[in-house]
């Protein structure tokens, strides 16, 4: 899926902060599932569905910055341990930049997200087997490796 020009620059922007203020990055990515549905979520800096996630902050852990995430992207809060599935190289962002994904099936939706925001437009759960025709090349691969039990690919 090709970026429009604006696209591109606000996620030339999103990126260069994240290097500038990690180094090497370090991502996590949740695949919450409850009920055949996925919750994902669509950034106003690129287009399509994407799982939920972001950078992993200074200091502060994998497991801290996917709670952290999955509250400030959907309002959910996970009331149980998130599950790890893998690590991924993520080298159209950037070659030193990895994503943790992890798989969470028990979450509560305890606030609304006020949508849309200067990073998310618009959050929404999708049944399985009706995934939105944008999705993300990416979360659509992530999302075929936990359902249907492929090995997890080395790059994202």
């Amino acid at each position: 899926m090709a970026l429009k020009p604006h696209h591109r620059f606000r996620q030339r922007i999103f990126l260069a902060y994240g290097r500038l203020a990690r180094g090497m990055t370090l991502g996590v990515r949740a695949v919450l599932l409850k009920d055949d549905a996925v919750i994902l979520v669509k950034h106003s800096y690129v287009p399509g569905w994407y799982l939920p996630g972001g950078g992993v902050d200074v200091g502060e852990s994998v497991i801290d910055a996917v709670h952290r995430e999955v509250r400030e992207e959907t309002g959910a809060t996970l009331t149980a341990p998130p599950t790890l599935f893998s690590i991924y190289r993520n080298a159209h962002a950037d070659p030193r930049d990895h994503v943790a994904l992890f798989v969470c099936r028990d979450f509560e939706q305890i606030g609304s997200r006020r949508l849309p925001n200067h990073e998310i437009i618009a959050c929404r759960a999708f049944p399985l087997d009706r995934l939105p025709a944008d999705v993300s090349a990416g979360t659509e691969a992530r999302l075929r490796e936990v359902l249907d039990g492929i090995a997890p690919a080395a790059d994202w």
